[in-house]
């Protein structure tokens, strides 16, 4: 019987945590994330942006995400973050690893011209070898030719 009312207890404990931590995301639904962290990040901001094949330049969408990283940005000013830019599998080695340098500096810039400091970014190329989606396809595809955002000091793909 204690038992029983103590896992209630801790139950409603977790609950009322969380709902400290409970925050509207840009999908209309509520995540519960602490302000500031990487979980905040990625649900309510979002922490990625996609390009077309053998691109660097940022679209619209892009643009939408990215501002509402560099409000992100201004409102934990702490926070550091690791700029990842990945490609799809095809082309070599060394075009993939420089053409995954440009999408994360594209992101960088971007949000350096929003008023993020430089030195609050940082910025790492996988090229083709961390992809998102692993099945071969034109929807996976485009779903690795992206520049992933994260907090510093987390791999975004547990990639090194």
């Amino acid at each position: 019987m204690k038992l029983k009312h103590f896992a209630s207890f801790a139950g409603f404990i977790s609950l009322t945590a969380c709902a400290s931590l409970i925050v509207p995301n840009t999908k209309g639904y509520c995540v519960c994330a602490a302000p500031g962290t990487e979980e905040d990040l990625v649900a309510n901001v979002g922490d990625r942006v996609f390009y077309p094949f053998d691109k660097a330049t940022l679209g619209t969408d892009a643009d939408a995400t990215l501002g509402r990283q560099a409000l992100w940005l201004s409102k934990y000013a702490s926070v550091k973050i690791l700029v990842a830019g990945n490609t799809d599998d095809r082309g070599t080695e060394t075009y993939n690893l420089a053409l995954g340098g440009r999408r994360a500096d594209a992101v960088r810039d971007y949000l350096v011209a929003q008023g993020v400091s430089e030195s609050r970014i940082q910025t790492i190329s996988y090229g083709k070898e961390c992809p998102v989606a692993i099945f071969n396809g034109k929807a996976n595809d485009q779903e690795n030719r992206n520049a992933i955002t994260s907090v510093r000091g987390l791999n975004p793909q547990n990639c090194h």
